[in-house]
């Protein structure tokens, strides 16, 4: 079985490694910026994610494709990927002594086999109250440009985290033992198909 993983993430990559399951990645083309934000959180990460696969899928029909998208999301707003220091900034602050969510939808896609299974895992992140020179210091240092919420809880912005809810690895993008479970929901048992 071809598995694909349609994200450039190199901390997907990380992740998925740990199925112990050999991969290809072939990241998606879609514009994230072209579905409205003022959806609900959980639909509008499982609709990219299920964008992503199926961009993927269609080339390869024969192959298990892994969509995936995060946000995070505060007070029912959703923040994406800044694209500049001034949002980054804006960004933090919010965050700062508030609790936010990280939602991670995937979309599992087969074409061959007629599946497409999407889901959302949901973690709760509770910031310290950060200082002014934190935040510089963190987005001159760090070009939080391709992290959702302008922080990636792997780097030093760890230290702004007082309390998580839920799966970590949700939090870096890519809740992996949700998705050995539902893999295995699906009838799908990586370690069925290692010789």
């Amino acid at each position: 079985m071809k598995l694909i993983l349609a994200s450039s993430s190199p901390r997907r990559k990380i992740l998925l490694q740990r199925l112990d399951y050999p991969f290809e990645i072939i990241p998606s083309e879609i514009e994230e910026s072209t579905l409205s934000t003022n959806i609900e959180p959980e639909i509008y990460c499982t609709k990219l994610a299920k964008l992503k696969a199926n961009h993927i899928s269609n080339n390869y029909p024969n192959a298990l494709v892994i969509g995936a998208d995060t946000i995070v999301v505060i007070k029912n707003q959703i923040l994406n990927k800044p694209n500049n220091s001034k949002e980054a900034e804006y960004m933090l602050s919010m965050l700062s002594n508030n609790t936010h969510q990280v939602y991670t939808g995937i979309c599992l896609k087969w074409m061959a086999n007629n599946i497409t299974h999407s889901f959302a895992e949901i973690t709760h992140v509770t910031f310290h109250p950060l200082e002014q020179q934190d935040i510089s210091y963190y987005i001159g240092n760090y070009h939080p440009y391709d992290k959702a919420g302008a922080y990636g809880i792997q780097d030093r912005s760890s230290i702004f985290v007082k309390e998580i809810t839920g799966c970590y690895d949700n939090v870096v993008g890519f809740p992996i033992s949700r998705i050995h479970l539902e893999l295995k929901k699906l009838g799908i048992n990586l370690l069925d198909t290692i010789s």
